[in-house]
């Protein structure tokens, strides 16, 4: 099986057409992308706000908890019928696939967003109040650098998810490498089954590197030092 998928993959013919890898590629990273764009566009701000002020925190949070327990294939299937009646030339495909993942990131990157904002010293804010800066000026200049890596964080957590889920357009028609994965299966062809899945991991696991890297290197030395204190203070003796 293992040289059989190795096979499919080394085919210059999948690599080629609109069904070929680079094409597969784009609409699963333009979907991805798409989504986790637009849920840090709702999410981040909603998080900050609550995270700064306190105000409407378990109704968020909570909502959002519940939104993690919604299964997107759920999501999928209930968009479908409504995408369709608004917009019939990609209600099939890209809105009920676009949706589903704009929904799936959002629980991730909001409630980290407020807990990286809520972790925040409340004597630095304090300080920053008593210089004469106003709340905006403290969430902006102060609290979100601070909590940077921690939103940074979710952002991950999010863009896995959706990169990894968003396979499940290919139920409702779209692409992406989800389309190997489900013709792999109607057609009973194991190599282009075990090829998608393949891909799909590997995306994953560069998406899951790369915003590593990144969150790593927006984690100032200090605080890098001080989360590394902790967790050697937190081992067994």
């Amino acid at each position: 099986m293992l040289a059989d998928t190795i096979a499919w993959l080394a085919d210059p013919a999948r690599w080629q057409g609109t069904d070929g890898i680079p094409t597969r590629l784009v609409e699963h990273v333009w979907i991805s992308a798409a989504a986790v764009v637009v849920a840090i566009a709702i999410a981040l701000p909603i998080g900050a706000f609550i995270g700064h002020t306190g105000r409407g925190a378990a109704i968020a949070v909570n909502a959002a908890n519940i939104g993690r327990a919604i299964p997107s294939y759920a999501v999928l299937v209930i968009v479908l019928p409504v995408s369709l009646r608004l917009n019939p030339d990609i209600g099939l495909d890209v809105i009920p696939t676009f949706t589903a993942m704009t929904l799936l990131a959002i629980p991730p990157i909001l409630v980290n967003a407020y807990a990286g904002i809520r972790e925040v010293d409340r004597d630095l804010i304090e300080s920053a109040r008593g210089m004469g800066m106003r709340e905006r000026q403290i969430l902006v200049g102060v609290e979100l650098p601070i909590a940077l890596p921690v939103v940074v964080g979710g952002i991950r957590t999010a863009a896995v998810q959706v990169v990894a889920t968003a396979t499940l357009g290919a139920v409702v028609a779209y692409g992406g490498l989800g389309r190997y994965i489900i013709d792999g299966i109607a057609r009973n062809e194991h190599d282009r089954l075990f090829a998608g899945v393949v891909l799909v991991a590997g995306l994953a696991l560069l998406v899951e590197g790369g915003l590593g890297l990144l969150q790593r290197a927006l984690t100032s030395p200090g605080l890098r030092r001080d989360v590394e204190a902790r967790e050697v203070n937190r081992a067994p003796a």
